[in-house]
């Protein structure tokens, strides 16, 4: 499904976005019942199955659902094109999901004794973890975007056996501690108690570890992964590279890379949300008579700021559409152009002018013509 086509997760689901995480659950349960493929066959059941899917996998992730509120899903596009975003399907067979799908409503009994000898045989799928890297770009990389490498010391499946963690060259035999149930019983007067058995770890088996991994499945490498910063971001902005994170054991899904932005401080310019902030020193006639002034802007372009007459220290001058672009939406904030009134010292004006006093004295005379100003400004409450 192409990005721009793509539906918005919580209109998916059919809640609110303050909605709870018992909320989408419930949603996702309902609609996963109506739309799933071997219940229902009309044409279009499986595609709308898979985009349900899709959003639940996002909302019922706290991390994930952060990032999607904060960018949308340009937030599962790090690593380039829109179609790099992929789900991984939520249930297993038929069986798993009908006992998420009608746990709660009296079935569980049921299914787990349906399902309890494939869990003892087959170990969980369990998802990697995250891995977290800061990057620290200049202004000027946030406003275009970027593209960076990161280096990444992750957990692979291992080659040697597929990831499963056992040699399978050398088969396996029944766990001598549970006789392949998987379970230990306890009976202490009339309570009977089943736990994990612990020298098989519940699959039922005894198997031979992997010489290279050492029974862990995975292996660690280090990989350089390529990350799309797109334009806008900011300090504390999280753009995350889906499925770079540690490989998940047992079948699970991977973990995701999570980059965290940090800005540098610039020269000349200063942020503060999508707008910039730009000084000005400006002489007294400048302020008084007015002018024009041409400013930098990140673009590398310079652009005309007309001075209104009368301009006083701390002004701000609004320059639309020289800000920082937009993360969500189109667009960019605006360039401020802060006023700073340039005072010359009487001994400055000897050594630029000869005879300082003549100096003073035109001064005086324009002093005499000004109106007096209100001593004391009152706040604006």
């Amino acid at each position: 499904m192409a990005q721009s086509a793509k539906r918005d997760y919580y209109e998916v689901l059919g809640v609110s976005r303050n909605a709870s995480q018992e909320e989408i659950k419930k949603a996702y349960r309902r609609l996963a019942r109506k739309y799933h493929p071997d219940f229902n066959k009309e044409p279009d059941a499986q595609e709308k199955f898979k985009e349900i899917n899709e959003a639940y996998q996002v909302l019922s992730d706290p991390e994930k659902r952060k990032l999607y509120d904060q960018y949308g899903h340009s937030a599962f596009t790090a690593q380039g094109a829109p179609g790099d975003f992929t789900q991984e399907v939520v249930f297993t067979d038929l069986g798993e999901f009908l006992e998420d799908v009608f746990k709660g409503f009296g079935f569980e009994s049921i299914f787990e004794k349906a399902t309890r000898g494939r869990r003892r045989e087959y170990r969980r799928p369990i998802k990697g973890e995250d891995i977290y890297y800061t990057v620290e770009l200049s202004l000027e990389e946030a406003y275009r975007g970027t593209v960076v490498n990161v280096p990444v010391d992750r957990e692979v499946p291992c080659d040697a056996c597929g990831g499963l963690g056992f040699d399978r060259s050398k088969g396996e035999r029944t766990c001598p501690t549970c006789g392949g149930r998987g379970e230990v019983v306890q009976r202490q007067f009339f309570m009977t108690i089943a736990q994990t058995c612990p020298t098989c770890r519940g699959e039922g088996v005894i198997r031979e570890p992997c010489p290279k991994c050492r029974g862990r499945a995975t292996v660690r490498v280090r990989e350089e992964v390529r990350v799309r910063i797109p334009p806008g971001v900011d300090s504390g902005s999280r753009i995350m590279a889906e499925g770079k994170g540690h490989a998940g054991i047992y079948g699970g899904p991977s973990g995701n890379l999570i980059i965290m932005v940090k800005l540098k401080p610039h020269a000349i310019f200063e942020r503060k949300g999508n707008n910039l902030y730009l000084d000005v020193n400006l002489k007294i006639t400048e302020a008084i008579l007015g002018t024009e002034l041409h400013v930098p802007t990140l673009e590398g372009s310079k652009v005309r700021v007309k001075v209104p007459p009368g301009a006083k220290d701390g002004d701000l001058i609004r320059v639309e559409g020289y800000g920082m672009p937009k993360l969500l939406g189109d667009g960019k904030g605006d360039l401020f152009v802060r006023v700073n009134i340039d005072v010359p010292k009487i001994g400055l004006m000897d050594k630029l002018f000869g005879d300082g006093k003549r100096v003073l004295r035109l001064l005086e005379e324009l002093n005499d013509l000004l109106p007096e100003p209100e001593r004391i400004r009152e706040r604006k409450v």
